[in-house]
């Protein structure tokens, strides 16, 4: 028997089973990727269950998106294969030019003369989870000119609305036998599942010694037990993303996001911190903000709060967040276990206490502030008697190949890293990426890469 499938839902409706309709609702589902928060699928929401093997990519179509795969599943989510459920997920591929959400509140790399900032009108499309904010707009000269300025603020930032239309357009069959038949209907999304980005709870901490408040943003592990002892990480961001939009820093890229991935988490649970920066912390002048400081303070807090390891306290960040992670090392030398840099540089001179630290550092050759300035940093450590580890890769490299660099750098023994992508393999097809510079084409395909975020756990902090 076949009857009609979307024949009673109405356009963004969020419940019409009722009548001779049986779909319930849809379901925008997002996923973060180097370059940012994509709209990647659907989940339609049937009455009954339906037979994942009789679905095919022809079986639904979304409104101006490229439909790569179709099944069955149980909840509203992606998954490696179908099983038999009440959704049916329509994934869309996101190379689709409106599948990128995230717009960001300035293009500039943050701390580093030469980065690109084009003009920018920032105004808010709140995700279906996130409170809409006032609009404010700012603009910048483009190109060559310096990052932004210490204490500088942002206004909130851009994030799209995950919106898909969908229409059934093949017969979609439950369990039971019975037929759905294709229709003209068309259903709008009205729920959003941010996946990976829900997991993070948003707080502010307001820090007695410095007098400032930071909004941050803290993944527990699930599951999380005080009798156990959990390591953190702490993820800062780049000045670009200086907002009052405490969820920006989570759907900008993979910094903070990829360590608590189910597949990360199911082999290193660990708590995830990822502050958001209302404000320029350090440029330049090397000379940082009050909230660098509070952002130590913030760490302390936690470790207080939960069952978190000292001895497995790990700092990572990109562009101004690289330069914090420098600079914390610096004035914090017994903080942290091991340090993710980042594409960030910091004054040589005062670099002398990051030969006793355990710190991986990624750099792309091109970039004509972060890589001179890493370079001299790495002639310090070693002239401190420490060895520096070095490799040059190839930023278009395979995962596979990633882990191969990663280990064949490992097997040095050395306890600083320093690994740079080689110049041009960075930036997409080998041409200048949106902002022209390959300081910012430097962190969406670093944090891809899963081994590193393995060595920097094996790191534990010297008594």
């Amino acid at each position: 028997m076949v009857v009609s499938g979307l024949a009673a839902c109405d356009s963004g409706s969020d419940d019409s089973g009722s009548g001779s309709g049986h779909v319930k609702g849809a379901t925008a589902i997002t996923k973060v990727y180097g370059d940012g928060q994509k709209f990647i699928a659907v989940a339609v929401e049937y009455d009954t269950e339906i037979d994942t093997s009789k679905l095919s990519v022809s079986s639904f179509k979304v409104e101006g998106r490229t439909v790569t795969k179709v099944y069955a599943n149980s909840r509203a989510a992606t998954a490696d294969q179908g099983t038999d459920g009440t959704y049916v997920i329509v994934e869309l591929s996101p190379d689709d030019d409106s599948a990128l959400l995230w717009g960001g509140v300035g293009s500039g790399g943050g701390g580093a003369p030469g980065t690109a900032q084009p003009s920018v009108s920032v105004s808010v499309s709140a995700s279906a989870s996130e409170s809409s904010e006032p609009s404010a707009s700012s603009s910048s000269s483009p190109y060559v000119i310096p990052g932004p300025q210490v204490g500088s603020t942002g206004g909130p930032a851009t994030i799209k609305a995950a919106k898909g239309t969908v229409t059934q357009a093949g017969t979609v069959t439950t369990t039971g036998g019975t037929g759905y038949a294709a229709g003209d209907t068309k259903v709008t999304t009205s729920r959003t599942v941010n996946l990976i980005v829900d997991d993070f709870e948003q707080f502010t901490y307001k820090d007695s010694r410095t007098g400032r408040s930071l909004p941050y943003n803290l993944y527990i592990p699930k599951d999380y037990d005080r009798t156990k002892s959990y390591p953190l990480v702490l993820f800062m961001h780049d000045a670009s993303l200086i907002t009052t939009t405490v969820r920006a820093t989570l759907v900008q890229g993979l910094g903070a996001v990829c360590w608590a991935a189910p597949e990360d988490q199911a082999e290193r649970p660990v708590f995830v911190l990822a502050p958001q920066y209302p404000e320029v912390v350090v440029g330049d002048d090397y000379k940082p903000t009050t909230l660098f400081d509070t952002t130590v303070d913030l760490v302390r807090s936690l470790t207080a709060k939960y069952s978190i390891d000292t001895d497995r306290l790990y700092s990572t960040g990109q562009s101004m967040g690289a330069m914090m992670t420098l600079g914390l090392n610096i004035k914090y030398p017994d903080l942290f276990a091991a340090s993710w840099v980042v594409a960030g540089q910091w004054p040589a001179a005062q670099a002398a206490p990051l030969a006793k630290k355990n710190l991986w550092v990624t750099v792309s050759q091109g970039d004509t502030k972060a890589c001179p300035g890493e370079n001299a940093i790495m002639a310090v450590v070693e002239k401190a008697g420490t060895k520096v580890g070095r490799a040059v890769w190839d930023g278009r490299s395979t995962a596979a190949e990633f882990a191969a660099d990663v280990r064949a750098m490992a097997a040095k023994g050395t306890t600083v890293n320093y690994a740079t992508f080689k110049k041009g393999s960075t930036l997409a097809g080998g041409k200048a990426n949106a902002h022209g510079v390959e300081h910012n084409s430097t962190w969406p395909i670093a944090y891809t890469i899963e081994d590193i975020r393995a060595w920097i756990f094996q790191q534990r902090r010297a008594k």
